[in-house]
C-alpha cells in the first residue's frame, strides 16, 4: 500500500511514529518536499533518508521522486483547521490545493479535537476530506 503522509512539526499530530511503523510493515510512504511553489513526494526510505528542508526546517524524505499520484492508496493530509464536512484549511500558501486534484484516493484529515470548527473559509477549489479523524474519533 502507498501512503502519502507528512513528517509533522510540533503544532501538528505527531506522525513520525506512524511513519516508521508503516514503513516497517512494508507500506511504500511519501512524504512531501517543498520545490518552489510545489510539492513533490519522495518515497520514505528510513530516519537516514530525512533531511531537513530550506523552505520551514519540516523534515524531508531525500528518496525517489514518486510521481504515479494514481497509485497512491491513501493520503494523511495536514490542516490549520478542519470542519466535521471535511472542509480543509491549510497554513494558506496553497501547496496541497495544488496536489490535491492529482489524487484519486481517500484523503484523510489528522488534527486535534479543538481543530474541528463548525465552520472555515472555504473557496471553489479547496477539496474535501473524505473523512477527518483526531483522537477522539479513534
Amino acid at each position: 500500500m502507498s501512503i502519502l503522509l507528512y513528517h509533522s512539526l510540533p503544532d501538528e499530530v505527531a506522525t513520525h511514529d506512524l511513519i516508521r511503523i508503516l514503513h516497517s510493515q512494508g507500506h511504500t510512504i511519501l512524504l512531501p518536499t517543498v520545490n518552489g511553489d510545489e510539492l513533490t513526494l519522495h518515497i520514505y526510505e528510513g530516519e537516514s533518508s530525512l533531511a531537513t528542508g530550506t523552505s520551514f526546517g519540516i523534515q524531508e524524505s531525500a528518496g525517489a521522486l514518486f510521481t504515479d499520484y494514481q497509485h497512491i492508496d491513501l493520503a494523511i493530509i495536514p490542516g490549520m483547521a478542519f470542519t466535521h464536512q471535511g472542509d480543509r484549511l491549510g497554513r494558506g500558501r496553497g501547496y496541497y490545493d495544488r496536489l490535491l486534484p492529482h489524487l484519486s484516493c481517500p484523503l484523510i484529515g489528522l488534527a486535534f479535537p479543538f481543530q474541528l470548527l463548525p465552520s472555515i473559509p472555504c473557496e471553489a477549489h479547496d477539496i474535501r476530506m473524505t473523512e477527518v479523524i483526531t483522537d477522539e474519533t479513534c
